[in-house]
């Protein structure tokens, strides 16, 4: 825990006139500094706990502590893709003393996938995003294919019933599954799953050949030799598999993706307690040791917040609505 920040005040004896003087520009500082935060700050996060979003969680909470000197707290509201988390900070108090950690497929693709959803982008002020990464499309070790032209012909083979997971319905990985499906007119069946764990683990095991997946979870299995990895969904090569391609260098950048999580206020938040948030976040995501501890878990930490967050997120949206469309994909809320 974090020490709250205490004021001190302590009584001087001047004239009266002179007292007026010299805390007029106290005041107007004062007032004009920002006030984040009063109280203890928690962070809602939409997934259980012990995966890549509570490492990040748990990190920025950390960072935000030592930079504000407050006290920063996690909490869990699983559920329904992240809605049911997004529900609360929605209507907690929009002080700014109640943060949401979103996701890519919170806040990019909920809004076209549940037709009932509760609450819409417009009630959040994105503040920065915090990590980011591709998928990995990955193979059982059984499917005799290390590209994705072999693994294009094996798929479309009847004889191997071949099928696809995904570690949720309505993520990036679900769709990117989808559009894997159509590019190359293939007839693979949807395998949804509840985490990308139990995805990673199901994969390794040949209960379904192949998925795109979360590279910080099948990173393990691919460097022990129990998943292939036949691409990447990032603009680049990643570092930690400089030998495996991405999809846009073979030639489909249509598939190009990568899922990031990222911090959200209350759009409703007076504007300074929202600078004050900002100006922290991007202080405490800067520090070594935040960068260190994202690096270990291989995610990226980009330089963008404020209105470029807000400008990705919005041409996210667009992107993921045409997908979910075209699959006729609608969640339960």
């Amino acid at each position: 825990m974090f020490p709250h920040l205490l004021q001190h005040t302590r009584a001087v004896s001047i004239p009266a006139i002179l007292l007026a003087a010299s805390l007029a520009p106290a005041l107007t500082a004062a007032a004009e500094s920002p006030t984040w935060p009063t109280k203890t700050v928690t962070l809602i996060v939409g997934t259980p706990p012990g995966g890549a979003l509570d490492v990040y969680a748990r990190a920025l909470a950390v960072g935000l502590g030592n930079v504000t000197g407050g006290t920063f707290i996690v909490d869990f509201k699983p559920g329904a893709n992240g809605n049911i988390s997004a529900e609360y900070v929605q209507k907690s108090a929009p002080d700014g003393n109640t943060l949401w950690i979103g996701t890519q497929a919170m806040m990019a693709i909920n809004p076209s996938a549940y037709p009932a959803l509760r609450w819409k982008p417009a009630d959040f002020k994105p503040i920065a995003k915090g990590v980011e990464a591709p998928l990995v499309l990955v193979t059982n070790t059984s499917v005799p294919a290390r590209t994705l032209p072999d693994l294009v012909n094996w798929a479309g083979d009847k004889a191997n019933k071949a099928s696809y997971a995904s570690y949720s319905p309505g993520t990036p990985s679900h769709f990117l599954g989808f559009q894997f499906n159509e590019k190359f007119n293939l007839n693979m069946v949807h395998v949804p799953y509840k985490g990308s764990a139990p995805q990673v683990v199901d994969i390794v095991g040949g209960q379904v050949p192949l998925g795109f997946t979360q590279l910080q979870t099948a990173l393990p299995q691919i460097e022990a030799g129990k998943l292939n990895a036949i691409a990447v969904t990032g603009p680049q090569r990643w570092r930690t598999l400089p030998n495996v391609p991405t999809l846009q260098e073979l030639g489909h950048k249509d598939l190009n993706t990568t899922i990031w999580f990222g911090l959200f206020a209350p759009a409703s938040a007076p504007k300074q307690v929202l600078d004050a948030i900002e100006a922290a976040t991007l202080k405490a995501q800067a520090s070594p040791e935040f960068l260190k501890a994202m690096e270990a878990q291989g995610f990226d930490v980009p330089d963008e917040h404020g209105a470029a967050f807000a400008k990705t997120i919005a041409a996210e949206t667009a992107r993921w609505a045409q997908i979910v469309k075209a699959t006729g994909f609608q969640a339960n809320n």
